[in-house]
């Protein structure tokens, strides 16, 4: 088997009755505990999908996101990957990133050298393994500093936040359109119930860091992200690696922590959050939780 390359004798694409039929996995991604993460779906050796079938696909599983391995573009990549919500195509996402590398290593991908090098539309991502952990570098923000007044005054009508529980507010958006609102504790983030409607076109981040003494060292901040669709995401890569270059970079978080997200929701999910020299690193467990074949 070439590096780089799933192995062509899986035939994971296979041609019956007029019926093309793929290889599937669906994974919990940020857990090390099957269905306490976030799930993704992930469709193997997909490169004969037209972006309309993946999108139609993304709508069927109306999961937060779907993603289809394909074969790389560039010589770089090991492989590459599309991302769908089932409104629309991401250009990058950090659950799906993981999600989608787990499921190429687990049907016999092998990265031609130490990292793994994944294409997404936003261009080429940097994963590491760390025995069951995997974890991609940062990618540089796309917008960043503070957020508009009429923008965040929305956010927080939005959240139906009091102005004495904001701390700061600042762009992260990394790809999917990010902005991160710091509350002053954790119990400030999970009592919030947000008007999805205000805040409806708008992804919003919203984080406060644990207090040990009441909330004890499993985590150091405690994460919500709200999608532009009206719906709490349950733990979100994309929005934590550009909370952590923000909060690093300012001087807020330590170089190295871990964010809770996904409690509200009945999720156990943990983000681990490294920086390495310059580079921001954001990493979790991925588990497998069904294994099987979608027919198109």
């Amino acid at each position: 088997m070439r590096k780089g390359r799933i192995n062509s004798k899986r035939q994971d694409a296979i041609v019956r009755h007029g019926t093309t039929k793929f290889s599937f996995q669906q994974v919990d991604v940020f857990s090390s505990r099957a269905l306490l993460g976030n799930p993704l779906a992930v469709v193997i050796g997909a490169d004969s999908l037209t972006a309309s079938e993946m999108a139609v696909f993304a709508r069927w599983t109306n999961l937060s996101e779907t993603t289809f391995l394909l074969q790389p573009k560039s010589a770089d990549a090991d492989y590459r990957v599309r991302i769908f919500t089932p409104a629309a195509e991401l250009p990058f996402a950090g659950h799906p990133t993981l999600g989608s590398c787990h499921v190429w290593l687990s049907s016999g991908g092998r990265p031609k050298s130490g990292d793994i090098i994944q294409e997404c539309e936003a261009g080429l991502v940097r994963i590491r393994r760390d025995n069951e952990r995997l974890s991609f570098e940062a990618p540089q923000l796309r917008r960043s500093g503070p957020v508009e007044l009429d923008t965040l005054t929305r956010a927080i009508n939005g959240l139906r936040l009091a102005s004495d529980v904001i701390v700061d507010a600042n762009w992260v958006d990394n790809g999917p359109g990010w902005l991160a609102v710091l509350l002053r504790s954790r119990t400030d983030v999970l009592a919030l119930r947000p008007d999805f409607a205000v805040l409806s076109g708008l992804r919003v981040g919203v984080v406060a860091p644990w207090d040990p003494m009441k909330e004890g060292p499993d985590a150091n901040f405690e994460v919500r992200a709200f999608t532009a669709a009206g719906f709490e995401d349950p733990v979100t890569g994309s929005l934590n690696a550009g909370i952590a270059q923000w909060l690093i970079g300012s001087g807020i978080a330590p170089s190295s922590y871990i964010a809770s997200q996904g409690t509200v929701l009945g999720r156990e999910g943990r983000v681990h959050v490294e920086q390495v020299d310059d580079q921001i690193w954001t990493g979790g467990d991925v588990k497998t939780c069904i294994k099987g074949v979608v027919a198109f």
